[in-house]
Parts: C-alpha cells; structure tokens; sequence
C-alpha cells in the first residue's frame, strides 16, 4: 500500500457532480488528508474547506487542481509558494503558464486524472 498523503484540492466543490467533489471523497476513502480550497465554501461534508492555498499550514504532498486555466493564472504565486510535492493538472485544467512555472520552480506536474490515479493505483 502506498504512503497516505496531504492533499490540497484546488477548486474543490459541494455540488455531487463535480469531479472536484469525487475526488474529495475517494482520496478520503483511501485515507489521504485532504485540504478542500475553495474562496467562499467553508466545508464539504463536514471537512475545513480553506479559502486559499496560502491559509494551509502543513507540508503538502500533492496538489490537485480543478480550476480551469484563466482561474489558476493570478494564483500561480500561491501555488509556488506552497511547495507541493508534485502537481496534478486533472482534465480541462492545462496551463501552459503554470507548467512553465512548475518546471522553473523544479515542482513536477503530471497531466492527469485524480480519480483514474486513485482507481489504478497509481496515486
């Protein structure tokens, strides 16, 4: 069995439809701790929702983004600053921008699915 982790989700969402909202309750089921983001939400099924990566205040292991690109590009300072362990762009979440970023700061980042990572094994 993998090592659990510290997970931020960025753009983590209340609505059951969202992947955000999936991705949560998969990485809880598998044991991760997990650090919603969200401006406005102040909890998601009774977990803390943080209303920005700079109010976390522990070592993260993977960063999950489910925000779009026009969205991530004012908080690429954040997402530096956090010093993910690695970065995970899900589906319709690609930002040259950030990637550049990410590979200028050394932080690796993978084009991928949480959910599919976690149902393979391969988070």
């Amino acid at each position: 069995m993998k090592n659990k982790e510290n997970v931020a989700i960025l753009g983590a969402s209340n609505k059951t439809d969202r992947y955000s909202y999936k991705a949560l309750n998969m990485l809880i089921e598998n044991g991760h701790n997990v650090f919603p983001v969200h401006p406005i939400l102040e909890s998601i099924n009774e977990q803390r929702v943080y209303p920005s990566l700079k109010d976390i205040d522990s070592e993260i292991n993977t960063l999950t983004v489910y925000v779009g690109p026009k969205w991530i590009t004012p908080i690429i300072p954040e997402i530096l600053s956090l010093k993910p362990g690695r970065v995970l762009l899900n589906p319709g979440t690609e930002s040259e921008e950030l990637k550049t970023a990410l590979e200028e700061a050394g932080i690796p980042y993978l084009e991928a699915c949480t959910l599919v990572l976690l149902r393979t094994g391969q988070f």
